[in-house]
Order: C-alpha cells, then sequence, then structure tokens
C-alpha cells in the first residue's frame, strides 16, 4: 500500500472521506507556496497535490492559470517544485506532483543534467528522492504511459490517471488498472474552476469507477465550500479541491499573514464537510 492510499484508508476508517489539496509550486513565490501547503496540511489535508508551472495548461481554468503564469513569470522551474514537494513531504502528508506531460519529458535536457537516462526516469528519481509519492497526470493516458509507467514502477510511485463523465466503461476499466495511489474522477467536463460539481452529477462517474477497482475515488473540479465537499463525500473516498484554495490566496495578495489565515480557514471548513 502507498502512502496515497494508506491516507485515504486511514480517512475511511474514521468514517469519512479524505481531503485533498492543491496549489501549485512557486505562487504567490516558492517559500510562500511551501507555507501555504504547509498551512493546508496543519488545517486537515490528508493528501496534498502540488502543481507544476505549465505554460499551457489545458485542464486548469483562469485562476489556477494566473497563479502558474504569476510563478512562470518570477522564474519559478521544475527544479524547484521538487524543493517545494521535499518541505511539503517532509511533513509526513503524502505529497503528489500534478502535472502536464512535456515537462516531465524535457527534464534534464535544458541544463544538460541528463546524464544519459531520460527525463522521465531522471524526474521520477529525483520526485522519489524528494519524498515525493507519485503523479497525477491530466494529459497522460495510461496507453501512452509505458515510459512513466515503467519509472513510477521502479520507484513505487503512484500513478494517478483521470476518468471523466465521458470515459466508456471500457476506458475506465483500462485506467484504474493502470493507477497506483487513488483514481482521480473530474466531476465535470471542461476547465478547472468554473462551474461547481453536485453529488447527483458526479455520483454515477463514481459508481461506474469504483466498478472497475478497489483503489480509493477521489473527485475534483469545481468543488469550492464545505457543503459542497460534504455532499461529495458521501459517494467518493476523497474530496479535491484546487482552484478555491487559489482564489483565496489571490483574494489577499501583498498580505501573506491574511492570506494564511483565510487558507486555514477554508482548509478547515472543507475538512469539516468531509467529515459530516
Amino acid at each position: 500500500m502507498t502512502a496515497s492510499s494508506t491516507a485515504f484508508e486511514k480517512a475511511r476508517a474514521d468514517g469519512r472521506a479524505a481531503l485533498v489539496g492543491y496549489l501549485p509550486a512557486g505562487f504567490p513565490d516558492v517559500d510562500g507556496s511551501i507555507a501555504a501547503l504547509k498551512a493546508m496540511v496543519e488545517a486537515g489535508c490528508d493528501v496534498i497535490e502540488i502543481g507544476l508551472p505549465y505554460s499551457d495548461p489545458v485542464m486548469d481554468g483562469p485562476i489556477i492559470q494566473a497563479a502558474a503564469q504569476q510563478a512562470l513569470d518570477a522564474g519559478v522551474r521544475t527544479t524547484d517544485v521538487l524543493r517545494v514537494v521535499e518541505a511539503v513531504a517532509a511533513t509526513g502528508t503524502p505529497t503528489l506532483v500534478m502535472t502536464y506531460w512535456n515537462p516531465i519529458e524535457s527534464y534534464g535536457r535544458v541544463s544538460g543534467r541528463s546524464h544519459g537516462r531520460s527525463g522521465v526516469e531522471r524526474f521520477a528519481q529525483d520526485l522519489a528522492n524528494a519524498g515525493g509519492a507519485g503523479l497525477i497526470t491530466p494529459d497522460l493516458t495510461p496507453d501512452f504511459a509505458p515510459e512513466w509507467t515503467a519509472a513510477a514502477d521502479e520507484r513505487d510511485l503512484d500513478k494517478v490517471f483521470l476518468v471523466a463523465p465521458s470515459s466508456t466503461d471500457e476506458r475506465i476499466a483500462m485506467t484504474t488498472a493502470a493507477c497506483r495511489g487513488f483514481v482521480y474522477a473530474t466531476g465535470i467536463m471542461g476547465v478547472t474552476g468554473t462551474r461547481q460539481a453536485t453529488a447527483a452529477g458526479v455520483a454515477p462517474l463514481i459508481a461506474r469507477t469504483k466498478a472497475t477497482t478497489d483503489l480509493p475515488v477521489g473527485v475534483g473540479v469545481g468543488v469550492s465550500t464545505g457543503a459542497q465537499a460534504a455532499d461529495l463525500a458521501s459517494y467518493a473516498d476523497g474530496v479535491i479541491v484546487g482552484s478555491a484554495f487559489v482564489r483565496t490566496l489571490l483574494d489577499h495578495a501583498g498580505d501573506r499573514t491574511a492570506g494564511l489565515a483565510a487558507l486555514a480557514a477554508l482548509t478547515e471548513d472543507l475538512a469539516g464537510g468531509v467529515r459530516a
């Protein structure tokens, strides 16, 4: 059992869903993102996702795009993301990177530090060395992921692929068979932070996914309040929140103390929701 699945199992033993929190690394800056993610851990997140800022984020809505662009404009690179992973993983909380695939394939090439290994192998090793639990890959499907599968399996890293309401039963079965740690079910079609997921809307996808696997199923995209988390927690093993956390920090730009306090308050509300 991996660190992620253990966190889900612990939550299940407590009779609740797990709370999974997301922030991009380097937002509002590298040290600020470490402080924010640690605040989310202290306030009740069971699993942490750290976004790797990327210039072509096809799944991310405008809120996360703004944060990621701020990080990119400040010069944040993949090595900074790994520094954030190391700091957050040191809390003992399972910490995964959510990333588009191109930065992983190209990792180490620009710096000339590939030393004969592929970017995928090098990233997997550096992620493992940093204490990371694995990857969530929104634009990589298992049938196009043999290199990542091999690199992750060699290092016992989680492989979290996505299923969506549009996925056929066959695609869901193929995807869950390739996952390790948990399965990420997108609550809505479209980008993050623009629409709210509802239990009625996502329940059929969760049921179809659970029919194919014993892995925990987390639902994300469109979750922003404790009440909404409570609604979804009655169906899913985990509730995944991203844009709401980012929006909270954007609303307190320039006042880190107030931003961290608001972030902790939102986390406590969501953590209360998954326990309701």
